[in-house]
């Protein structure tokens, strides 16, 4: 008994200490781990939206969930907004980054989260599928072709991008 009490008594020790290390290793690799996914999230959003010098995020409830971004240009003049448009893909949820200017029309999109099949699903991610919704209308993206054998993959982002941009459009015509 006195010797399985040892054991405990020891392996106890050995999870506090494995617990302390852990805890030091998370808070000296916290800051940079955050550095470098907001240094990740600007180019993103410079990517969408290259004509903006300054993003400012909207943020709206108790958690303050970033809801979209406003794009400035040098100046300080709002030139659009960017936002994050999720849509269920074939395998996956797909999360999309996209940018409109204040005429509603798309700067430019990125697909920064999906998990489909590889080869075909994945190709939503190339130029040849993404450039098509550049200077499109963000409201009416029927002219967007999708990609064959990736239908479902293709629609999402096509209807998850017009949806949330109709969200936004509202709060464009707020703003101008």
């Amino acid at each position: 008994m006195k010797e399985t009490a040892r054991y405990g008594f020891i392996l106890g020790l050995i999870c506090v200490v494995a617990a302390g290390l852990l805890a030091a290793a998370n808070a000296l690799t916290a800051p940079k781990i955050l550095s470098a996914a907001q240094a990740e999230e600007q180019a993103a959003l410079k990517e969408v939206m290259p004509l903006a010098a300054k993003f400012t995020a909207i943020e709206s409830g108790p958690d303050q969930e970033t809801l979209y971004y406003k794009a400035f240009d040098a100046q300080g003049k709002l030139i659009g907004f960017v936002f994050k448009a999720k849509g269920k893909g074939y395998s996956s949820v797909i999360e999309t980054l996209a940018g409109i200017f204040l005429d509603e029309k798309i700067s430019a999109i990125k697909v920064i989260s999906l998990n489909e099949t590889p080869g075909l699903g994945m190709r939503i991610t190339e130029d040849k599928f993404t450039g098509q919704f550049n200077q499109k209308n963000s409201l009416d993206l029927s002219s967007v072709e999708a990609i064959t054998g990736a239908t479902i993959s293709s629609r999402a982002v096509i209807n998850s991008v017009m949806k949330k941009a109709k969200e936004i459009s509202e709060l464009i015509k707020n703003d101008k």
